[in-house]
């Protein structure tokens, strides 16, 4: 059994006539029936019938349709694979990623692919959720870092990592004295610093809403960087990623842990294996490899 074979089988089913396929595929009719009449001896079994309308798949025909398909795509998968070990990864390759994961997250990771790929020249950039999708989903990004659930279905997502929302608060507020986590509810009436269309913030208005007062926003920002800076010059608390709380041994502010907190989910996305080119898969596996299940 071969790949022309199984192509020529596909082709036929698919497009319904004779003439059609062999349109499809570069074949002569002639050329096209031989390739389906040696398959069916090499199977020993009809698979097609013609019809004045044209192709009718058999009853054996229909069962063997989904298997062609997947052991199609296995051959074409694995001859893609042993190309790329051939090659030297090379090329640009962008990729952008949520302000937390670029930061805390993509510094050491990109200097050490970098280091064993040097070929690649790597554009890093940042965004939020909903246009990281869009970017990747237009064919302007190559990969993306954000968060789950996603908004449109024609991605491919992989989970990297979940993590857990920490609370930063300014030295000396009466919380860091705190040797238990410390409840969401308790953040009613704090004045906030939130980052616009953070994950963190329904929880937020949910606690306020279970104590029938509104968020006492301190602080809108759009960046988590200026929530940090807010945070260390007093004018407000606030919940941050675990990447990002934890990252504050010269920061000028304390972390507390927060009772059942809320978390988020970072994947990583792309159009499919077949919209990347080596050096962007590459880089895939390279992140999955050192990023997956470091929460």
């Amino acid at each position: 059994m071969t790949i022309e074979q199984l192509e020529a089988f596909l082709a036929v089913a698919e497009r319904g006539t004779f003439t059609r396929a062999a349109r499809q595929l570069g074949f002569s009719q002639p050329t096209l029936s031989r390739q389906l009449h040696a398959l069916e001896v090499e199977l020993d079994v009809r698979l097609l019938v013609r019809t004045p309308r044209g192709v009718v798949l058999t009853d054996p025909g229909g069962r063997f349709l989904k298997r062609a398909r997947e052991a199609l795509d296995a051959l074409r998968q694995g001859t893609s694979e042993l190309h790329e070990l051939a090659q030297t990864p090379r090329g640009p390759v962008s990729i952008s990623a949520l302000p937390t994961v670029g930061a805390y997250s993509l510094p050491a990771l990109v200097e050490a692919f970098l280091r064993e790929n040097p070929e690649v020249q790597l554009r890093l950039g940042e965004g939020l959720s909903d246009a990281l999708e869009e970017r990747v989903a237009r064919g302007d990004l190559d990969l993306a870092v954000t968060t789950l659930p996603l908004q449109r279905v024609d991605l491919v997502a992989q989970k990297l990592w979940s993590e857990p929302f920490l609370l930063a608060v300014p030295r000396g507020h009466r919380f860091a004295r705190s040797r238990r986590p410390v409840p969401i509810s308790a953040l009613v009436g704090e004045p906030l610093v939130i980052v616009g269309g953070s994950s963190a913030n329904a929880a937020l208005w949910a606690a306020c809403e279970a104590r029938g007062q509104k968020p006492r926003i301190g602080i809108e920002v759009d960046h988590p960087q200026s929530q940090r800076r807010m945070v260390e010059r007093g004018v407000g608390v606030a919940l941050m990623p675990e990447i990002m709380a934890r990252d504050h041994a010269f920061a000028r502010f304390e972390v507390v842990e927060v009772q059942s907190p809320p978390r988020r989910t970072v994947a990583l996305i792309h159009r499919g294996e077949r919209s990347l080119t080596y050096g962007a898969r590459a880089l895939k596996r390279f992140m999955v490899e050192k990023l997956k299940g470091r929460r």
